[in-house]
């Protein structure tokens, strides 16, 4: 005899229960094992305070062997502040930043870049997709020039953008060429870099430096680390003092090798790119599964980890009833995000939901 449930107790059990793993944000996951272990490793014993430690020196340039470059490297707690005082290092408050109109230094960070600049403006271009082009950059470096309006300063791209979307090798470097000829600096918000190089399968200096951007927020919150994301100056000349605009917003840890040791266990192992991998697969993974059903549609191509899902309002509220988390602040539709632990299982538990609820969607209208 088998031990099996019968589908129908099964269902109704699974729905009771409800997921065992959610995929509303990437923040959700927790520490790989790649980071854990070099933690740990920099818990035994003591170490020289403040970034003099070996663990902050061999991080930095583990850096330096991943981009081929002789860059700058810096640490910090979180995306915001990363963003925030890498600005404020490109600007003087009379400038401006110019950046897509979901870009997260717009949307999400509370007006922290204005606030560490002490007042640099952002010049926001309408961004359906999330990527910036030449032609925006350029009608809003040149819309003014006269001295009552914030002179344009900097360019700022999210590498992958708000909506998953990644931009190509050319398309960074015809805004890097854009950036040069008006006289402005490039800076890229990496807070999921990672992926954006997995899903290109190029190498980290190829949509950085190589293509002209000059500075970089890498992310290791979203993609295994438990904090922590580098400031990365390929112009070193950019970096002047830097290290005092860290100590002043309080991102200089007494204890930095706890920021940077994960860095170690990362990019030394290669987990950083094989975490982004696997993420990306199983958003690839869900896109494929629901593509084609009626009702449903991917609002945005799925070219890193995330999947945005437009649906109808009852199989929004029955995938809430199921006990599935998500976010609807870009698009409308379903925002689900897949980190480096996502459980095969667990996403294709989340299809059959978003299909069988669709398919009763339709079966409803139908009648």
């Amino acid at each position: 005899m088998s031990d099996a449930l019968p589908a129908d107790t099964a269902r109704r059990h699974t729905i009771e229960e409800g997921p065992t793993q959610q995929f509303a944000s990437d923040n959700y996951a927790g520490i790989c094992p790649e980071a854990w272990s070099a933690m740990e490793q920099a818990n035994r014993g003591s170490a020289t305070a403040y970034g003099e430690d070996e663990w902050t020196r061999r991080a930095a340039d583990a850096f330096r062997d991943l981009f081929a470059s002789d860059c700058d490297v810096y640490f910090a707690f979180n995306g915001t502040a990363a963003n925030s005082l890498a600005l404020a290092a490109l600007c003087q408050s009379y400038h401006s930043v110019i950046c897509s109109s979901s870009a997260h230094v717009e949307t999400d960070e509370c007006g922290a870049p204005e606030f560490f600049s002490n007042g640099s403006k952002l010049l926001v271009a309408p961004s359906p997709d999330g990527k910036l082009t030449p032609g925006a950059i350029r009608a809003l470096a040149t819309g003014r020039s006269d001295i009552h309006f914030p002179k344009p300063r900097v360019v700022t791209i999210t590498q992958p953008t708000e909506t998953g979307q990644v931009y190509t090798v050319g398309e960074i470097e015809a805004i890097s060429a854009t950036c040069r000829e008006l006289g402005l600096k490039l800076h890229m918000d990496g807070a999921r870099f990672a992926h954006a190089c997995a899903a290109l399968d190029c190498t980290p200096a190829e949509i950085t430096w190589q293509a002209g951007v000059d500075v970089l927020c890498f992310g290791g919150t979203k993609n295994g680390m438990a904090a922590g994301e580098a400031v990365i100056f390929f112009d070193r000349a950019l970096s002047e003092d830097f290290s005092y605009r860290c100590k002043q917003a309080g991102q200089l840890a007494s204890k930095m090798r706890y920021l940077s040791a994960p860095w170690i266990g990362v990019l030394e192992s290669g987990a950083w790119l094989n975490n982004a991998r696997h993420a990306n697969a199983c958003a690839r993974r869900l896109a494929a599964t629901v593509a084609g059903i009626d009702g449903l549609e991917l609002i945005f191509p799925v070219e890193a980890n995330a999947v945005f899902l437009a649906a109808p309002e009852p199989v929004l509220d029955g995938l809430r009833a199921r006990g599935w988390r998500f976010y609807t602040f870009i698009g409308g539709g379903a925002r689900f995000m897949f980190a480096w632990d996502a459980d095969p299982v667990q996403v294709d538990r989340l299809a059959a939901d978003v299909i069988e609820l669709a398919e009763q969607a339709t079966a409803s209208v139908a009648a």
